[in-house]
């Protein structure tokens, strides 16, 4: 498997098991840190998509 594609699958799982906690059973520091890191873990994902994941093509002027 290529490590871009590597990486997009540990990005997705990490995301999912975020996903998947039960946050109102955390005390509020780790709530927060948990939408800290699913925030992140999406922008991310976004910038990583060749297609810069809404559908349309990301094509940067320079």
């Amino acid at each position: 498997m290529e490590q871009q594609f590597k990486q997009g699958y540990r990005m997705h799982c990490v995301l999912s098991n975020l996903t998947r906690l039960d946050v109102e059973q955390l005390d509020d520091a780790d709530q927060e840190r948990v939408e800290t890191a699913r925030d992140l873990l999406e922008e991310v994902s976004l910038l990583t998509r060749p297609d810069g994941g809404d559908g349309t093509d990301v094509q940067a002027d320079f």
